[in-house]
């Protein structure tokens, strides 16, 4: 008795469900809408999920019972076969949708039709139906198999060739040209979804190809397209060597030289900045940033030591800008003796390089020249005689004290050079007339071979001067006026030689 009792509640479960679906599939809605001649018999019918209604042909297709299966049911066993089969029922308004088999042999389709919480899936067939009931996505994707050059395949969970476009067909006839194209894959199918550089060499010209091939996956479809990259990947090889040359070659410059990229990272040095800076292969070959880098140069002692940090950060950002610019060039005397000269220069790209001399050599060459030349130019101030000296080309280079008392004029003050021409003219002033300026003019300007001569010259206040002009290395000229004086003793017999004798 309770068995005959329980079966009867769900008899009347089942009617209102049956009732429901009968409303829906004979309402007069349903009518009006046209019917594709020829449409088979083989669909489902599902009201919330839940299978009300298979047709005798359906259990052929994917058989489920009404009453026990649920969407879920049908999904799982077709997604193998049909993709893009939504994993739940459309449950919004009122639509249709077409889902074509994965594999583009197999020409059965799905069309699913909704409104609101009843969903029927019907299976057809195009050749049967007559009509083209492609949606316009798969319009889209035969066009895409025939006109797009970029190789594009799908494969199932196993990797199995799905799908293929004719690009792709065509790549792989000349990397395998005796095999079959389902025989194997173009490419390993091992990598996440990312991008992978994979090489494949052509059988017809022996040219090995590079491609960038990337993986993305849709369900229970693996997705991929190819894009050769044969060009980029040889201008990394040219730029790869010429960086190599440009290494092997700033390897033996005796100058550091420390370039950053646009993001302020280490990208190149040579072996003179580790021997200058005394900063690790090790540290250098990490990349530091640029701030890391100063930062352990004032860690090294290799860099003017700043008064406090803050001062140092603002003096490395102002040095860094500078060297942006290509303003930045600085002397830097270090604690131990060292002076480096050191240029900020930019690069293409955003790049900066630095260059780091050590010029103490030199520095310390021009700092004993400096004295020397002091200290002989302490000496000639201590002359009487007046000295200049003109370079080859007729302009004053050096002149002693006693030069610029006698002449009332100061060379280090004036702001163009003064030339021979321009000396002359303030002799001329100061001496008396008729003297032979122009062959003294014509005597430092010459070249040729010269031999010493003097001259006397007098002042406009009488005194009696001799000038004497003598010729020195690199066509320079030495010209000293000097003032004799007579020794008492000479005066008198120079006073005694003139008088008159006794007779």
């Amino acid at each position: 008795m309770a068995s005959t009792f329980d079966i009867a509640l769900v008899i009347m479960a089942i009617l209102p469900s049956g009732y429901v679906a009968y409303l829906w599939l004979n309402s007069p809605e349903r009518k009006d809408k046209p019917v594709l001649q020829g449409e088979p018999e083989l669909s489902y019918l599902f009201d919330h999920g839940v299978l009300q209604h298979a047709s005798s042909a359906a259990q052929q297709f994917c058989p489920l019972e009404a009453g026990h299966h649920e969407w879920p049911d049908l999904y799982h066993n077709i997604l193998p076969r049909f993709g893009l089969f939504p994993d739940k029922p459309p449950s919004t308004g009122e639509g249709q949708m077409i889902v074509a088999a994965t594999d583009p042999k197999i020409q059965t389709m799905l069309r699913i039709n909704w409104d609101k919480h009843l969903c029927r899936v019907v299976v057809l067939d195009p050749k049967d139906v007559g009509v083209d009931l492609r949606s316009e996505a798969e319009v889209t994707l035969s066009r895409v198999r025939s006109d797009v050059s970029v190789p594009l395949w799908h494969t199932d969970q196993h990797h199995r060739l799905l799908w293929y476009n004719d690009a792709y067909h065509k790549l792989f006839n000349v990397s395998h040209p005796t095999l079959a194209i389902e025989s194997r894959a173009l490419f390993p199918a091992d990598f996440s979804n990312t991008t992978h550089r994979l090489a494949l060499r052509d059988q017809t010209t022996g040219a090995k190809n590079w491609y960038a091939v990337t993986h993305s996956q849709s369900r229970t479809t693996n997705c991929y397209q190819a894009i050769c990259i044969t060009p980029l990947i040889r201008a990394e090889e040219a730029q790869r060597n010429f960086v190599q040359t440009l290494t092997k070659t700033f390897a033996q410059l005796s100058i550091g030289l420390a370039i950053f990229d646009r993001k302020n990272q280490l990208v190149l040095f040579n072996p003179a900045l580790i021997d200058l800076t005394g900063l690790g292969a090790q540290f250098l070959s990490a990349r530091p940033e640029i701030q890391t880098f100063f930062d352990k140069l004032r860690e090294t002692r290799k860099i003017p030591e700043p008064k406090n940090y803050a001062s140092w950060l603002n003096t490395v950002s102002e040095l860094i800008s500078a060297a942006h610019d290509g303003r930045y060039e600085e002397i830097w005397s270090l604690e131990s003796g060292q002076t480096f000269r050191v240029k900020g220069r930019p690069h293409p790209d955003g790049a900066t390089a630095f260059l780091i001399e050590d010029i103490s050599a030199q520095v310390t060459q021009t700092r004993s020249f400096r004295a020397e030349l002091e200290q002989g130019q302490a000496m000639l101030d201590t002359l009487d005689d007046a000295i200049g000296v003109f370079s080859s080309s007729g302009v004053l280079t050096f002149s002693n004290r006693a030069y610029q008392e006698l002449w009332k004029v100061e060379p280090d003050a004036a702001f163009a050079d003064i030339t021979i021409h321009d000396a002359i003219q303030v002799w001329k002033r100061r001496s008396a007339p008729n003297l032979p300026w122009e062959q003294i003019q014509g005597f430092v300007e010459n070249r040729d071979d010269r031999l010493n001569w003097s001259m006397p010259l007098y002042l406009v206040d009488g005194t009696e001067l001799t000038c004497l002009f003598s010729p020195i290395l690199d066509g320079a000229t030495l010209i000293r006026f000097h003032q004799p004086r007579k020794h008492p003793a000479e005066i008198e017999y120079f006073d005694r030689a003139k008088a008159p004798q006794d007779t």
